[in-house]
């Protein structure tokens, strides 16, 4: 599709504001538009990485004109920042297998699942290698992962209230803590070590974060 081709109601777009991460914005041309030049971020980061990432691929691989890109979004982190904000706008919940477990073990293997693919891995990983070169992207980054377990908290809630966990009076768990816990070893390895990541690696995680949760480590008060 070729990038000279301006979408009529763009200039409305400029306009709008992100919505929060985790909610979904109304179907239309305006989404349209915003899922394809997603698209070609996420398809340039994995091609080029973000310093090769360019306002000219973004409008050649999306059919989105130059000049809409720039009023919109303003360059290329206020790209990559709302593909980071477009992701977080998904319905996804976090597994519910009837013990915490049984969650957390669900919840490591997405984690590890979600790299084995190579197409997912790629932008994922791109889009992480752009947080350390762009402090926008960082902050969006930070603000994706954020929300993302926090859904994830809930998991705990419903160990609690099955008594799966012991919480004494006025104690608190750090929901936050235990959930993210899980995935620490999965992207040590992938990001630091650079090691394979599999189900073993998926088992122990969530074995591991359950031993420490029981043991009250991330108990407080």
């Amino acid at each position: 599709m070729s990038g000279e081709t301006e979408p009529a109601d763009e200039s409305k777009a400029g306009t709008s504001t992100p919505p929060t991460p985790g909610t979904r914005r109304p179907g239309g041309r305006t989404a349209r538009t915003r899922a394809a030049v997603r698209d070609a971020v996420l398809t340039g980061l994995t091609e080029h990485g973000y310093p090769g990432l360019t306002i000219e691929y973004v409008a050649e691989h999306s059919g989105v004109h130059k000049t809409t890109l720039y009023r919109r979004w303003g360059g290329v982190d206020g790209l990559v920042a709302d593909a980071l904000d477009l992701a977080g706008e998904d319905t996804w919940l976090p597994p519910d297998t009837g013990s915490l477990a049984g969650d957390l073990r669900a919840l490591a293997h997405e984690v590890v699942d979600s790299f084995a693919d190579p197409g997912a891995a790629a932008s994922g990983s791109a889009m992480i290698a752009a947080a350390f070169q762009s402090e926008r992207a960082a902050g969006a980054l930070r603000a994706y992962y954020a929300e993302r377990f926090a859904r994830c908290e809930v998991i705990v809630a419903r160990a609690v209230g099955r008594g799966e966990l012991p919480v004494t009076e006025g104690a608190v768990i750090d929901a936050g803590a235990l959930v993210r816990s899980v995935s620490a070893p999965v992207f040590f390895r992938l990001f630091i070590t650079r090691e394979p990541v599999d189900g073993v690696l998926a088992d122990q995680s969530a074995a591991a974060a359950l031993a420490a949760a029981r043991a009250g480590a991330f108990t407080t008060g």
